[in-house]
């Protein structure tokens, strides 16, 4: 048996390399797309975000949170035609029954996320590309500082925990950003070392793995209750495409509400900025901050939109600004980049295998997630094509959720 994963992200290459690991025969197609979001994001392994952003809270945010005053939200006019069907969506998901039942579902698999990220990064004999010590909220003022603490603790944070910083943790990072009023350190959090090296570790242990890798756009065809990939031979099929898996489950008549939702980052020459550094949010900008090998990193934004849509500069403008005006002691800028979380109304992913073909599986739509839950879902997925038990519940994943039967 032949299977065939399409897409490369960290989602796809961890599906991929599970199966492998099963005695599975697999092919890897992608398009060599260096620019998604599985290779410019905060590497940050986020455990603590129990709480889907489909939610009131986040829906009674967004007017405060608008980049055209001063925000982190963009709702581009031209690309209404892609947001405003997605926000009629994401409002009813966000009723309190839904949110309660996605915050349980999404918390099942935050909870195991850590340990299989530890598992593949044993896999790929790559242990010190995995750091799991923690990373820092910060705030600028006092008022958003106490009303942040009281947040984050209501919040559903899962395996991890947080804590005051002690005065002499506090007095460290104002050395960084002389701007901070207050700020809370969350322990069982991880970060990635270096993006780049992920992703050739991945390969190489893809390559002894005896993966067969297709650099090519892929297009399914459909007759019937079969689906066929143009061009490659497959007995199962899983689409793992991120964004790109919306027109791939389109052409074969499942129309998916997957938006792009746009993220931006800066990078800077490392500076005075500490090679052992822990990722710092500074919350009141909707800013990130990593240490990478050889670069810092600014993250924000979520711009909705379309995925083939240009780059915003002044995204990157306001990056730049916030690293400015926080102080922070880094280099001058080395590099911009803008990607796509494909993200669904829910703010769940989905996994599963389709009922209404025969041999198709699923896993995208991780949103924030992707790269915290890439190796627990190649996992379940590995699971659920070889036809073992996933160790998780994913009935709440189930595309049908969303969309009804495929056609």
């Amino acid at each position: 048996m032949k299977i065939a994963i399409l897409g490369g992200g960290i989602v796809g290459r961890s599906i991929a390399l599970a199966l492998a690991g099963r005695g599975a025969r697999v092919v890897l197609v992608d398009d060599g797309d260096m620019a998604a979001a599985s290779w410019g994001n905060a590497g940050h392994i986020a455990i603590e975000q129990g709480a889907p952003l489909a939610s009131l809270a986040t829906i009674a945010s967004v007017p405060r949170r608008l980049f055209l005053r001063g925000g982190a939200v963009a709702l581009p006019p031209r690309m209404a035609g892609a947001w405003l069907p997605f926000s009629l969506r994401l409002a009813l998901a966000a009723r309190p029954a839904r949110f309660a039942a996605g915050t349980h579902a999404l918390g099942t698999l935050l909870r195991a996320a850590a340990p299989a990220w530890q598992r593949l990064a044993a896999a790929i004999d790559a242990p010190t590309l995995l750091a799991l010590d923690g990373h820092v909220v910060a705030w600028e003022s006092g008022a958003t500082a106490t009303a942040g603490r009281a947040a984050w603790a209501a919040a559903p944070i899962g395996t991890a925990s947080l804590r005051d910083l002690a005065a002499g943790e506090l007095a460290t990072l104002r050395g960084l950003a002389p701007a901070v009023a207050g700020a809370v350190r969350f322990d069982g959090t991880g970060r990635i070392a270096d993006l780049g090296r992920l992703a050739a570790a991945l390969d190489a242990a893809l390559a002894r793995a005896g993966v067969e890798r297709v650099t090519q756009r892929a297009r399914l065809i459909r007759d019937g209750r079969r689906v066929a990939i143009e061009g490659v031979a497959a007995d199962r099929i899983v689409v793992a495409a991120g964004i790109g898996s919306r027109a791939l489950l389109a052409s074969i008549g499942w129309r998916v509400p997957l938006i792009a939702e746009r993220g931006y980052h800066a990078r800077f020459a490392p500076g005075d900025w500490p090679a052992g550094q822990v990722p710092v949010v500074f919350e009141d900008r909707s800013l990130i901050v990593t240490r990478y090998a050889d670069t810092v990193q600014a993250a924000g934004f979520v711009e909705f939109g379309r995925a083939e849509a240009p780059a915003d500069p002044r995204k990157w403008r306001r990056l730049e600004a916030h690293v400015a005006a926080l102080g922070l002691p880094v280099g001058p800028v080395a590099s911009r980049w803008m990607g796509v979380r494909p993200t669904l109304p829910d703010y769940l992913p989905a996994i599963g295998r389709a009922t209404q073909v025969d041999d198709l599986f699923y896993a995208f739509g991780h949103q924030h997630l992707g790269l915290t839950l890439g190796p627990l879902t190649g996992e379940l997925v590995a699971d659920l094509v070889t036809g073992a038990t996933p160790a998780a519940d994913l009935a709440p994943f189930a595309l049908e959720r969303l969309t009804g039967r495929l056609p």
